[in-house]
């Protein structure tokens, strides 16, 4: 029971209190260049989250039974980041073969998640937070991949809310000096303000 209230907590911290894009602000890139057209902001969210969990289903173990275990922490980035680009990679070719209109509407946004801070800053950070030795690995690994899906659900979270103020900003008359960027940066603002409420929970 005590495990299964750990995982509830890990996911829902993932998706209020630790988002990465809205807390930790991981992940800027697509949120404010997807996040126009709610299905694009929906399938980039949802290939967010398969990667994230995939990568720390690989990663997890490699940190700590490789990379730990010969004494090559020192390489822990760029294993990632080869590892992350081989996910990113097999997705593309599955959404060009089966799903061409999301490929096509996601276009350069797709390959940038290889180099999106949020997914390596999750396989980073579950290796950190639950690869201690205080954690079994059964254990550990639970709580890695739980981390890592509520992280990627936080993720989608972040893009849907901010998707739909972007289209209510577009129906508003605003002053020509914030029209575009500007409007949207303080936008974004406001979303994370508003994500500050939950802290302390």
């Amino acid at each position: 029971m005590n495990v299964l209230r750990t995982v509830i907590s890990i996911i829902l911290a993932g998706i209020l209190t630790d988002n990465y894009v809205l807390s930790k602000f991981l992940g800027v890139c697509p949120f404010i260049g997807v996040s126009k057209k709610l299905e694009t902001a929906m399938g980039m969210s949802a290939a967010v989250i398969l990667v994230m969990v995939l990568s720390t289903a690989v990663t997890y173990p490699i940190q700590r039974f490789v990379l730990e275990g010969l004494g090559l922490e020192y390489l822990q980035t760029v294993v990632f980041i080869l590892i992350i680009a081989a996910m990113v990679q097999l997705i593309e070719i599955t959404l060009r073969k089966y799903m061409p209109a999301l490929h096509a509407s996601l276009g350069a946004y797709l390959p940038l998640i290889t180099t999106n801070c949020a997914i390596l800053g999750c396989a980073i950070l579950v290796t950190e937070n639950y690869g201690r030795a205080s954690y079994g690995f059964g254990e550990g690994y639970l709580y890695a991949l739980s981390c890592a899906f509520g992280s990627g659900v936080g993720f989608l979270v972040a893009m849907a809310i901010f998707s739909g103020v972007r289209k209510r900003i577009e129906a508003s008359d605003i002053p020509e000096s914030f029209r575009g960027l500007p409007i949207t940066l303080v936008s974004a603002t406001f979303v994370a303000m508003a994500f500050l409420g939950f802290a302390g929970i």
